[in-house]
């Protein structure tokens, strides 16, 4: 039993690209694109085969009836074979006499050609033209292009000719010469007419349908060789004019009917996009013809059921010779069955299968043309790679649940390229961030470290000052030892410093953010400076107004100020600026001086990294600056050029604060950082 729910066409998943071609090549867009998947339409699919012949990755599977044809060849019933008028172009490498012997080799009890059906129908037209109404017909011999009909224009339905195809025609015609309990096996290069047998208005007139493609499957699966095989004829009745039928203009050969360009009584069309338009045109009333000749393909010979690669017109020839050859053969015993069978019942009726879907308003249309990125007509490329003709095609398509927005290339790339911008910024947020977590982890070792050396060390160290400022007292200033004790009370004194600065590192301090007018807090820091040979310049106007704790800042500030002048040995210009917008400030503490090496500027926040001498510093400076800076929210960069010829020498440094404090703030700082510090080779301008 034929299933009849089972589509002609279907996709094979882990096969397909997506590439889109079938979209392209399917004149019904029957092709639906769902979650990056094309799947064929069963209902919309009209069996064209466009979708299965430039399918380069072979996605497309087409039913296969292989296995009921070998099922009928079992059963007790006869079987016919009726083979389509295009087998020349498909089995060239040998004579028709070893093809038909093959065919019987398979089991078939007879072997017909569906030419002389063509006779009949051709007869049919013939006769449907000459009764002199003004009725205008399209010609019903392609399967596919009634099933578009029926689908797409079903308002055209009473327009197409009420004549069967040839296979039906040969099938009925052989039925009335041989019985009716014959099963007949239409052998073919078309996909479309597995479903024109399935036809409920036809149904049961074949019982199975191969294409050329599956009867090589079964020449290969029985080992049926052409050598081994006895060569016969066709089983009459032959065909004459019919073997014509699978060209383009076959029809109107072998009925006697003219494409006559002035009258346009006939007009011919084939192919994928012209057949689409000619219709439409016949159906806008554009096209005053009274018949219609289309084919979905360039002629039944470049079906998709067949395994040639043969280019068009040389499968032109191979038909036109076979048909010279053949028909000079007996033309008296050709009329006799012609006689016999020219009454045979060629009328058939046609079915309404709508499948068009509202088109969506202006307005829907410009929704979905925006979500495409196609914002003004500009916007709108049609370059094609979608698989629709125009960007408005394919935003029809979405509409109709046809297509996805993805499926716009030159969008899917602008996406891409901002999603890879995207991208690098989190990628440097992450290195960043990564850095800043290393950092984070050498300053609460360090601030570990820190406390528990600052606890050790300041009891006796306290012990020693002490002491030592005792005998400093008691030694009278003349004494030989007096200079010595002097030296032990300023080295311990400075190791007192060094606990502190230790322990200031390690404590945990909070935010007493007020709000302070930083113009005025750096006046306050550069007040007590006095350097004959340094000039100070500060670039701020009138004042800011910042939430922000004054003497973690001032410290941060006495910090940046001091390491300046140490660069700046011999003198030089110290620049503090103040800049400032609606969110933030900027301040900047920039020298003149000999400017910081590129390879240890990764280590300047460092606790205890110092490019003093011995002596002069504890390395702890930035590295408390920069703890305050992050507990207040903001963030600290370095540009720094050390090379003369690079451009002037000097260091900047610019701390970025927000003018007010979060709703929630830190409880206390941790020496951890969510950024590091940004350091380049450039000098600030």
């Amino acid at each position: 039993m034929r299933p009849t729910q089972t589509p002609l066409v279907s996709t094979i998943p882990e096969r397909c690209r997506l590439c889109y071609t079938c979209v392209r090549e399917c004149p019904a867009k029957a092709i639906r694109v769902s979650s990056g998947q094309a799947e064929v339409l069963k209902d919309r699919c009209i069996g064209c085969g466009n979708c299965v012949r430039v399918c380069s990755q072979g996605a497309k599977q087409v039913y296969d009836e292989i296995e009921l044809v070998e099922s009928l060849l079992d059963d007790h019933r006869p079987v016919a074979a009726l083979i389509a008028p295009s087998f020349p172009a498909e089995f060239t490498e040998y004579d028709y006499e070893t093809l038909v012997g093959m065919i019987r080799g398979l089991g078939f009890d007879r072997v017909h050609e569906v030419g002389f059906g063509a006779d009949l129908v051709a007869e049919a037209y013939w006769r449907l033209l000459s009764e002199g109404h003004e009725q205008r017909y399209i010609a019903t011999t392609c399967p596919a292009i009634v099933g578009y009909v029926e689908r797409y224009c079903p308002d055209l339905v009473p327009h197409l000719a009420p004549i069967v195809s040839p296979m039906i025609a040969a099938a009925r015609a052989l039925r009335r010469l041989y019985g009716p309990e014959w099963h007949m096996v239409f052998i073919g290069p078309c996909i479309a007419k597995k479903g024109e047998a399935l036809s409920p208005r036809v149904e049961g007139e074949i019982d199975g349908v191969l294409t050329f493609i599956e009867l090589r499957e079964m020449f290969w699966r029985r080992a049926i060789k052409p050598e081994a095989m006895t060569p016969a004829d066709f089983d009459p009745p032959h065909a004459s004019t019919g073997m014509l039928f699978s060209l383009s203009r076959g029809l109107l050969q072998a009925a006697q009917l003219h494409e006559d360009l002035l009258t346009s009584e006939v007009v011919v069309a084939d192919g994928r996009s012209e057949f689409v338009q000619v219709i439409r045109e016949f159906e806008n009333g554009d096209l005053d013809a009274r018949l219609l000749e289309v084919l979905c393909c360039k002629g039944c010979i470049m079906g998709s059921g067949m395994s040639t690669h043969d280019p068009l017109f040389k499968r032109r020839a191979q038909i036109s010779r076979y048909a010279r050859e053949r028909m000079a053969l007996d033309v008296v015993r050709w009329y006799d069955h012609w006689c016999q069978l020219q009454d045979v019942d060629l009328s058939r009726t046609f079915d309404g299968q709508d499948q068009r879907i509202a088109l969506p308003s202006q307005e829907q249309l410009r929704d979905i043309l925006r979500r495409m990125g196609k914002y003004q007509p500009e916007d709108e490329l049609n370059c094609g790679a979608c698989g629709y003709e125009s960007c408005l095609e394919h935003a029809v398509a979405i509409y109709k649940g046809l297509a996805e927005h993805e499926m716009c290339l030159p969008h899917t790339i602008e996406q891409l390229r901002a999603t890879c911008r995207q991208l690098a910024i989190s990628h440097h947020q992450l290195a960043s961030t990564q850095e800043a977590l290393m950092q984070s982890e050498k300053l609460a070792s360090m601030g570990q470290l820190a406390a528990g050396i600052a606890h050790e060390v300041n009891n006796p160290l306290g012990t020693v000052l002490m002491l030592s400022h005792v005998l400093l007292q008691e030694t009278p200033s003349g004494s030989p030892v007096h200079d010595d004790l002097n030296m032990i009370v300023a080295e311990a004194d400075r190791c007192k410093k060094i606990v502190a600065g230790l322990l200031h590192f390690a404590r945990k301090n909070k935010v007493d953010a007020r709000q302070v007018d930083l113009v005025a807090l750096v006046q306050q820091a550069i007040q007590p400076l006095s350097l004959p040979n340094v000039v100070i310049e500060i670039q701020a106007c009138g004042s800011c107004l910042v939430e922000l704790d004054a003497d973690q800042i001032m410290q941060v500030l006495n910090n940046l100020i001091n390491n300046a002048l140490a660069a700046m040995p011999q003198g030089g210009r110290l620049v503090i600026g103040i800049a400032e917008d609606e969110e933030r400030v900027r301040l900047w503490v920039q020298d003149s001086g000999t400017g910081i090496l590129p390879e240890i500027r990764s280590k300047i926040f460092e606790p205890f990294f110092t490019t003093k001498q011995a002596g002069e510093g504890t390395g702890l400076g930035l590295s408390v600056s920069y703890g305050i800076i992050k507990m207040h929210h903001g963030d600290i960069q370095l540009i720094s050029n050390h090379d003369p010829q690079a451009g002037p020498t000097g260091s900047t440094f610019t701390v970025t604060l927000p003018r007010r404090r979060p709703a929630i703030s830190p409880a206390e700082y941790e020496p951890s950082a969510p950024d590091k510090p940004q350091g380049t080779e450039h000098e600030a301008g």
